[in-house]
């Protein structure tokens, strides 16, 4: 007999796990279904992000993404909190290093207040020094409300209380979604382990959450490329260099954020990430190669536009990634005491991001609908700030699919 459940959620990441969260919360008798490919959640962008809180205050005033980040902190802190999931609003500096760089910080701030962060500031190179001792800078914005926080601990809170609500629920690891169809009221999810019938379904799918929609019959715009980023360490000699964030003021011309430091919440220090077209989707190491991943990026239209558009920048980066002392270099923008002995290579992450076919990156979040279903198409930095607030969202689509289909 297939198994019925009112809620299919595929992807046991921040955001899929948020949504199934808020839905259990506010529905404790439905049932819901958690579909996951790997043997643990948080396995790939949610897990190896830079485990930031972040505030909002880069983003484009009343875009999706400024608005959920905001609200999607303010839950998250909470959350966190109430359930003892680790976390320390430490916040952060923006650094400028040099007149050029301080242009671009105040465009920064004023964008900040437009969005209105919480007692952001301009403080001078002896403030600076006050927070991070061993940074050299002209100016910086102090970021209180920017925090850490274990994505990892908190996916496993969010399954924890789901199963607490109501044991009925069940997360399927080491399951992956091949199929899904509809027929009129009757939908169904097909795995490698078997078939389920469901009322309603959310793909919160990331890396894959092109070729879930498209799984699904949906015509979509855009593609899902993938970057790498790869992080460094600091060693016990380079980690009293660093007390809280540091994040340097973004390229306006390369759409992310550069590297930067951050304390993690376990008391590591990291560096990064740089940002490099990765030939696998969910590839972790350099030299990681998929054929069917890499044919799929190139041959859509969009990539060799974006990396005409940004040839230098690219291939910078990409000799950051295999040069130690280039990643050093940069590093000493911000801290020039630093020394190669100071950081040793660590683990890396692949951001899902959208891409059009004139080569821009999307930079709003992106959900579409399906046949009875949600699509998270699109959800870059800062998405996992942001997960209860999407996940407020996807509820009422999902409400508002119901009561179109009359259910």
């Amino acid at each position: 007999m297939t198994q019925h459940f009112d809620l299919a959620i595929i992807g046991g990441g921040v955001v899929g796990l948020a949504t199934a969260y808020k839905f259990q919360k506010k529905y404790p008798e439905a049932n819901i279904a958690i579909f996951e490919k790997e043997s643990k959640v948080a396995a790939h962008q949610t897990g190896r992000n830079s485990g930031v809180i972040h505030s909002g205050i880069y983003y484009k005033p009343d875009s999706h993404k400024a608005l959920n980040c905001l609200d999607g902190r303010k839950q998250l802190v909470a959350f966190a909190k109430e359930n003892n999931v680790d976390h320390d609003v430490c916040g952060k500096i923006i650094l400028a290093v040099n007149d050029t760089e301080r242009d671009a910080l105040l465009k920064i701030y004023r964008r900040g207040q437009e969005n209105k962060i919480e007692g952001i500031e301009l403080i001078d190179p002896k403030e600076i020094n006050e927070i991070e001792p061993s940074v050299v800078g002209v100016e910086a914005i102090k970021v209180p409300c920017t925090g850490i926080i274990d994505f990892k601990g908190l996916c496993e809170k969010f399954v924890q209380l789901i199963q607490e609500i109501n044991p009925n629920s069940k997360i399927f690891l080491n399951t992956k979604v091949i199929g899904s169809t509809s027929d009129g009221n009757q939908h169904e999810i097909i795995t490698d382990k078997g078939n389920f019938s469901v009322s309603q379904k959310v793909f919160c799918a990331g890396l894959q959450a092109d070729r879930m929609a498209r799984m699904e019959g949906l015509n979509l715009d855009v593609a899902i490329v993938g970057f790498r980023g790869d992080y460094y360490e600091l060693t016990e000699t380079g980690k009293h260099k660093v007390k809280h964030l540091i994040y340097p003021v973004p390229d306006p011309a390369f759409p992310f954020l550069g590297v930067h430091f951050t304390r993690m919440t376990d008391g590591s220090i990291e560096c990064g990430p740089n940002a490099v077209f990765s030939f696998k989707r969910e590839g972790y190491s350099r030299t990681a190669f998929d054929f069917t991943d890499t044919k799929d990026a190139l041959a859509f239209p969009g990539t060799l536009k974006l990396f005409k558009k940004h040839v230098k920048k690219g291939m910078d980066e990409y000799k950051r990634a295999f040069s130690k002392q280039r990643f050093l270099k940069e590093l000493q923008k911000m801290i020039p005491s630093l020394t190669m002995d100071d950081i040793v290579a660590a683990r890396s992450g692949v951001r899902a991001q959208a891409l059009t076919k004139d080569g821009a990156l999307v930079d709003d979040f992106k959900i579409v609908h399906g046949p009875a279903s949600i699509h998270v198409i699109n959800a870059p930095s800062p998405a996992a700030t942001a997960c209860l607030s999407i996940a407020d969202d996807i509820l009422a689509m999902i409400e508002a699919q119901k009561a179109e289909l009359g259910n």
